[in-house]
This record gives C-alpha cells, structure tokens and sequence, in this order.
C-alpha cells in the first residue's frame, strides 16, 4: 500500500463551506489534514469532513469527497476509492438523484467484488434494493435485499436484518403476494424483538402492516396500525415518516368514502413534503388528490393535479404510482367524454403496470379501462377487460388461500399421525388382553370381556395422557433451548468488543509484515513498529478492563442524568452518547459497536433530533455540557 504526500489547499475552500457550529471542529480536521503525510489518515479525515455536512449542507459535503477519490486515485488507494464511490452514491441518493446514485452504488459494488473489500458490501445491496424497488423491479429488489440481509445477519447486526426483512416484506406486498408479505413482516417484528432497538424500526413495520390490512379492507385495524406508527413519528421528530403515514392515513379515509377527512389528511402531507423538500411524498399527495377530486366530480382539479403528479421527475415517481396516475387521468377524461385522451392514458397505464408485474395496479387499470369502454358503447372491449380484470384478482387471493391450505394440511397430516400412533398402541394392548381373555373358563367369560374393554380403554386414556405430556414436556426442553441460545448471544455481545480490538491488531500486523516484504530496505522502521505493536496487545487485556471499569463510572453518572432530561431515551442512545462524550470518532464507536460507520452517523442524526437540539448546537460540545 502506497503512501504518498498531497498537498491540497482546503484552508481556501473552507470559508465557502463551514457553518458556524462546526467551526473549531472542521478547522481542527482542516489541520490535522494540512500536517498529515498517509493516505489512509487524509481519507479518514475527508470522511470526518463529509459526514458533517452531508445531511446539512450535501454540495459542502461533495468538495471533500471529491478530493478523497482524487487523492485515492494518485496514491492508488484502492479502499479510498471505494469509500469515495460509495460516498458519491449517497450524496446523490440524498438529493433524490437516484438514478445517479445508483450507478455509483453498482460502481462500489464491483469494486467491493473485484477488490475483497466487504466494507459497503451490505449496505450498497441494501441501497440497490430500494432503488430497483423505487422503479418497480420488485423480483431484483427483493434478491438484492436478501443478501444484503444475509450478510447482516452473518455479521451479528440483527437490527439491519430485521429491517431487511420488513422491506423484503414490502416488496411483496407490492407485488400482490400479501401472504408472503405477512410473513416477512411477522418474520421482521420477531427479530426486533429480541434486541434493544429504537422504536422506529418497529413503527415502520406496523406502518407496513396497516398498509396489509388497508388492501384487504380492514380499515379500521389499518387505521389502528398507521396510528400507532404516526405517535411515534411525531414523538421522534419524524418528518419524513410523518408525511408518508399520513399519506396512508388518507388512503384509508378515502376508501371509507371520508372524503372531508383524506383530503385533509392528504394536505398535510403534501405540507410537510414541500416544507422539508420530499419529492417523493409531494408524488404521492398530488396522485391522491386528483383521484378523490375525480370521486367528488370535480374533474378539472383532477386532472390538474393527477398531470402535476404525471409531471415530476422519473426518479421521483415511481413506476406503480406512474401506472396508478395514468389510470386514474385515464379515466377522469373518459369521465368528461374526452375518450381519445382516456383511451390514451388508460392503453398505457395498462402496458406499464403489466410491464413491471404490479398486480394491484393492472387490475384496477383494466376495471378503469372497461368502464371507460362502457361509456363509449363498446361493450364487448369492456367485457374482455373485466374478464381479465378477475382473472388478475383471483391469481392475487389464489396466494392466500394457498397458504391457507398448506396450513391446514400440515396441521391434518400432525394429528393424523398422533391418532395413528395412539391406535397402533390400542391395538397392540387389544391383542395383549386378547391373548389373556383366551385363558379364561367359559364361565368368566362376561366378566372378563367387561376387564378388557375397561383395562383397555384406560391404557388408551392413559396413553393420551402420556402423549400430552411428552408434547409438554417437549415444548418445556424447546423454552430452555431458546433461554440457553438467548444467553449465548449475550455473551456472545459482551465479547464482541474484545474481538474487535484482537481484529485490528492482525490486521495491522500483517500490512506491517507485508511492507517489510515489498521494501526490505524499510525493515529496521517496520521491526520497530512490530516490536511497539506486540508489546501493546500483551496489554490489551489489562487496558481492555481498565476501560470497561471507566465506561461503567462514567455511564451510570450521564445515564441518570439524560434519564432525568429525556425520559424516553433508550440505553442504545445512552451508550452512543456515553462515547460521544469521550471524543470517540465515529469511526472509532463504529469499530467498538461492531457495525458500519454509516449507522453511526444516522444514530447520531436520531440521537440529536430526540435531544430536540437546533442546528446551531453541536451534538459532542452539548453532551460535554451535561
């Protein structure tokens, strides 16, 4: 690995691009990067510099990431490359250019591949997912997140895999296949449950849920459950999310016919996604606005804001909803008699939404379409389009009622086979007794029949008995089980840390060993290092428990104090800001917590709206306060 001296005048660029609050700790790095001479260290410190600003200030954030991959490539920094690609991918994602980040997103994937590097590996199929599934490649989308969850489940991140299950879900459900949907979700909500988490992960699975019982026209349980996500939402300070649940809200008062009440619900939405800049969402209220003012009869409103929605970019309108807008202006112009537009919009909300294999909306494109054929006296179109109409709807339940079956046949052929056994053993005590009554004189005859149908019918009642035991008993060995794997897995936690530090210690040991080889003239150097490094991880372990002893003082003291300030903190958060406080970088907590950088940075981000501090206020010099 090269290591090569850049000079690069940042000093000049900073007055352009520092706010205020970060001033002593961006001029800090801007120093530390004057002065250092390694590649790997001015990498690590333009990434310090873009996650500052990358959620407040993006094109600030993009001039550091810019110069990492300019300086990568010179030093062929191979890894420095592949951070500043995948960087590039979200600094364009974070604009709503998703098309864009994506094509970063697949360069960093190939490179992850081509290089052994596994850093992004997970992440990068995770954000290739939701963009296959933001353009309706739902199969992709849903082989893409399940590596990615994969991965995260074999790296221990239960968190991410349970989240990864929900979206998995999502895209199921999206494809009309609501019990396979059910499953993830109930799948996804199991693994959260065995960890400590925030409680907008689970929000965002019940918010899921409420959109499969609004499908299947639960709505009062559907608006039960979209609640319940709202609440917490709101407490988190969850705009995003905010918008999008009352996006669903109104979708549910809209099919309940409150018209009154989706309508509102629908604008404060679309309030909220042009306050804080939602692209996405703005899509979302525009479409189902039109399509409620297409229900009242006003259907100039409809199809104004219906085009408006048509009208947004490609990559802020995904193709279900395309394909719904289409259909809906389709037939607000058949309503109005303009059947040449009608026909227009319709033919082509069809073709795309059977395109892209979204059953929910082809069903309702052709029941728009055979209307609208209806309308114009073309009977015999409108009946080939119902026809198929059902035939798409019945292929969607057929699922349902698959799972149903394969349900109950699994749970006929189990009690069969109890049944089975329970008479093999009747039987085979019948012959016993049998054999015992041949014995008897004639003249004990009835008495003995009667003690064998008694003796027999007690070992049969007997052995059902057992049988219920045993299944007790094994359902009782089951529960240990799952205890013993539960303890497991703590300990298995409370040794993640240590392994971390044995990790990085191998590994650079053997850059070491591995730059002795490739200059034998630099050995004497490097000896020496080896030597530094060996002595260091013989006392790894006193300092290892030195440390935990520390952290232990110092985080019950600031646990009860942010417990008294913010009662709904959670101990993860308590834990995050703990380091924090100890000028941990993120890199360094990343390390520690044993997960990716980039989940540190959104848990910062998480951690500073719960705190309900403004932008002004620096998250490390606010805990430092306390």
């Amino acid at each position: 690995m090269k290591s090569k001296r850049f000079c690069f005048p940042l000093f000049m660029l900073s007055f352009a691009v520092i706010q205020s609050q970060d001033q002593t700790r961006v001029d800090s790095l801007l120093k530390l990067y004057e002065n250092e001479t390694t590649i790997e260290e001015k990498v690590h410190l333009l990434d310090e510099l873009d996650e500052i600003y990358i959620y407040t200030k993006p094109d600030s954030a993009k001039v550091y990431v810019d110069e990492m991959l300019k300086i990568s490539k010179e030093g062929e920094y191979k890894h420095g490359i592949l951070r500043a690609e995948f960087l590039l991918g979200h600094y364009y994602s974070t604009l709503g250019q998703m098309d864009v980040g994506a094509e970063y997103y697949r360069k960093t994937l190939e490179r992850s591949i081509k290089d052994d590097d596994d850093t992004f590996l997970a992440t990068v199929l995770k954000n290739l997912s939701i963009y296959e599934s933001h353009i309706g490649n739902y199969p992709e989308a849903i082989r893409l997140m399940d590596s990615s969850a994969t991965i995260q489940k074999e790296w221990g991140d239960f968190m991410r895999y349970g989240s990864a299950l929900n979206v998995i879900g999502k895209n199921y459900y999206d494809m009309g296949n609501y019990p396979k949907a059910m499953e993830m979700y109930q799948a996804a909500l199991k693994t959260m449950d065995t960890i400590q988490i925030k409680t907008y992960h689970k929000a965002d699975v019940l918010g899921n849920i409420g959109s499969l019982h609004s499908i299947q026209k639960s709505y009062d349980q559907a608006l039960k459950y979209f609640e319940m996500a709202m609440e917490v939402y709101m407490a988190t300070d969850d705009n995003l999310y905010q918008a999008t649940t009352l996006v669903d809200i109104g979708n549910v008062l809209d099919s309940q016919k409150e018209y009154d009440l989706a309508i509102d619900s629908y604008k404060k939405g679309l309030a909220i996604s042009e306050k804080y800049d939602f692209p996405t969402i703005k899509v979302l209220c525009l479409g189902n606005l039109g399509s409620i003012y297409k229900e009242q009869g006003k259907y100039d409103e409809a199809i104004k804001h219906l085009k408006q929605a048509l009208q947004m970019k490609d990559a802020e309108n995904s193709g279900i909803n395309k394909a719904n807008y289409l259909a809906e202006l389709g037939y607000t112009y058949a309503l109005k008699g303009d059947f040449d537009n009608g026909f227009d919009k319709l033919n082509t909300a069809v073709d795309l939404a059977d395109s892209i294999k979204v059953g929910n909306e082809l069903q309702a494109a052709l029941q728009y379409r055979a209307l609208a054929y209806e309308k114009n006296g073309e009977l015999q179109n409108s009946v080939r389009d119902l026809k198929r109409s059902q035939k798409v709807k019945d292929s969607l339940f057929s699922l349902a009622k698959a799972k149903q079956i394969d349900e109950l046949q699994t749970s006929y052929e189990t009690e069969k086979k109890e049944s089975e056994i329970a008479l093999q053993q009747f039987e085979i005590n019948t012959l016993n007794e049998k054999a015992k009554v041949d014995k008897l004189t004639k003249g004990l005859y009835a008495g003995g029949m009667f003690t064998f149908l008694t003796v027999s019918g007690l070992l049969f009642f007997s052995f059902r008995q057992r049988m219920k035991k045993n299944r007790i008993e094994r359902e009782k060995q089951e529960e240990i089980y799952k205890q013993e794997i539960e303890h497991k897995k703590k300990e298995l936690a409370s040794q993640t840390l240590h392994l971390v530090q044995k990790n990085t210690f191998i590994q650079e040991l053997m850059e070491n060993l591995e730059n002795i080889k490739n200059s034998p003239e630099k050995f004497k150097m490097e000896f020496r290092r080896i030597v530094m490094l060996l002595k260091k991880e013989n006392a790894s372990d006193k300092d290892w428990e030195v440390f935990k002893t520390y952290f232990a003082e110092v985080h019950n003291d600031f646990d009860q104090k942010l417990k008294t300030l913010y009662t709904d903190i959670s101990e993860k958060e308590i834990r995050l800001a703990a380091f924090l406080r100890m000028n941990l970088t993120t890199k360094e907590i990343a390390a520690t917590l044993n997960v990716l950088p980039d989940s540190i940075l959104k848990s910062k981000y998480r951690l500073k709206k719960k705190l309900n501090l403004d932008k002004e206020t620096d998250l490390t010099s606010f805990l430092n306060t306390l």
